[in-house]
């Protein structure tokens, strides 16, 4: 054990600056082989992996697994209408993936499949060898949490966990702003994943999205397995989309790291309200009489080595505007921004007491990822910021060395589930978070932000 995480330290810190190198991205330094990618679940969210893929020179896609048949067919026939060759097919069933796991023309993967088949996907594909990618959030459990470091620690395989959000333009000129000493000394972030998702988690049965009240066996798409988590889980079953980009500006795992949380949820009647307010739904529908567990609005409250406050705020069930939330505040000053509003106080360059609108701040700081590659990135998906997560991921896998958001990072995150589902049902009862580094974050150093990254 001591050689393999010698080595793994070895490669995280080859790795450290790799999301910020862009000499290094969009195939740019290519290896004389192609990067041969397998996709495990190709709903929409898989799709959008294949088709960004599909723009890269430097990968080859040779596998595609998937238990619904026409996913697979609808993602075949993308490869062939783009000029390449049909790749290898799993779906026979549930665990069909490990076939594809088993290939030798397989030397990464993918996995957009339901929360619940991230980690024992994830951990079968590290044990293969294959340099492994999971999308948000990985871990429902601390077990799970553990299963990602441990599986990653005894095969030396890596673990990237897929979070976009941590490209956004916004957030890299934010990130940018805080490296650069904009704020001062960090105090406090506030984040979350404040969405109305009612017409995800519900639909009629034939259309992906839509409206309508059914889920589960009658559902389709993510009906089919999300919406049980609001009904069976009283937790922030999807922490990472704000999280994400709030640890890696507080040098989470590196330097610094979560030590507790508190968590507190409201009363759950906002997905009752949909469906007794619904043209297919009504007082009287089997649907009507279910008890939704998943307090509608969760908060919770996260304390840090270093003395920051995080709060998240997960909201999803109520009618309301998309926003992250972010705030991000120091000694000297504090930005709050999302899609509708970008705002910043600078102690002695703002007016005094007074907001400013942020716009050259954003242009100032403006991350030189985006600045060099904001013309590749423009319809790779959610504003631009697809293309850059998935470059970061092609371009770890072919160095095959740490990526930016390694095991570490997916179980720190995704452990604020688990955490607050036991903290709301002991009365806001304090939880310890578990050092996944053992002690490592200590010694970890942050990504390198130096003129020589840029």
């Amino acid at each position: 054990m001591k050689t393999r995480r010698s080595f793994i330290k070895k490669s995280a810190a080859a790795g450290t600056g790799l999301l910020f190198m862009p000499d290094l991205a969009f195939g740019e330094n290519l290896k004389e082989s192609k990067l041969k990618v397998g996709l495990i679940g190709v709903g929409l969210r898989g799709t959008n992996h294949l088709n960004n893929l599909l723009l890269r020179k430097d990968v080859e896609i040779t596998a595609l697994c998937d238990i619904d048949p026409a996913r697979i067919d609808l993602g075949v026939k993308a490869i062939t209408e783009a000029g390449f060759k049909a790749p290898s097919t799993f779906g026979k069933d549930p665990y069909d993936y490990r076939n594809l796991l088993a290939m030798k023309e397989v030397d990464a993967v993918i996995i957009s499949t339901p929360w619940l088949w991230h980690v024992r996907m994830s951990v079968d594909a590290m044990k293969a060898g294959k340099f492994t990618g999971v999308e948000v959030s990985a871990a429902n459990t601390l077990e799970e949490c553990w299963d990602l470091v441990n599986t990653h620690e005894e095969t030396g395989s890596h673990l990237m966990i897929l979070e976009n959000v941590n490209y956004r333009r916004d957030v890299l000129a934010v990130l940018n702003m805080v490296k650069k000493g904009l704020f001062g000394e960090m105090v406090h972030f506030r984040c979350g994943y404040q969405h109305d998702l009612r017409h995800v988690k519900f639909n009629d049965g034939k259309q992906p999205y839509g409206g309508g009240v059914e889920f589960g066996d009658k559902g389709t798409s993510e009906a089919k397995w999300r919406t049980q988590h609001s009904l069976k889980r009283n937790a922030d079953v999807y922490p990472t989309h704000g999280l994400g980009p709030v640890a890696t500006m507080a040098d989470i795992n590196r330097g610094n790291r979560f030590v507790s949380l508190t968590s507190h949820a409201t009363k759950a009647i906002g997905l009752n309200n949909y469906i007794v307010n619904h043209p297919q739904g009504g007082k009287e529908h089997p649907n009507a009489k279910l008890k939704w567990k998943q307090g509608d609005v969760i908060t919770t409250t996260i304390d840090t080595a270093k003395g920051e406050t995080i709060i998240i705020t997960h909201d999803c069930n109520l009618p309301r505007p998309y926003s992250l939330g972010f705030r991000v505040q120091g000694l000297n000053g504090l930005t709050e921004f999302d899609y509708y509003q970008k705002r910043i106080y600078i102690e002695g360059l703002s007016p005094e007491h007074q907001w400013e609108e942020m716009n050259t701040y954003l242009e100032k700081y403006d991350h030189p990822l985006w600045q060099r590659f904001g013309d590749y990135a423009q319809g790779s998906g959610h504003g631009g910021m697809d293309f850059f997560v998935l470059n970061a991921f092609v371009e770890s896998a072919k160095a095959n060395i740490a990526p930016p958001m390694d095991a570490y990072d997916a179980a720190a995150w995704s452990a604020v589930t688990p955490l607050s589902e036991t903290s709301i049902a002991n009365n806001g009862e304090p939880q310890n978070f578990p050092d996944f580094t053992r002690g490592d974050w200590i010694n970890r150093q942050p990504y390198n932000w130096n003129k020589d990254t840029f």
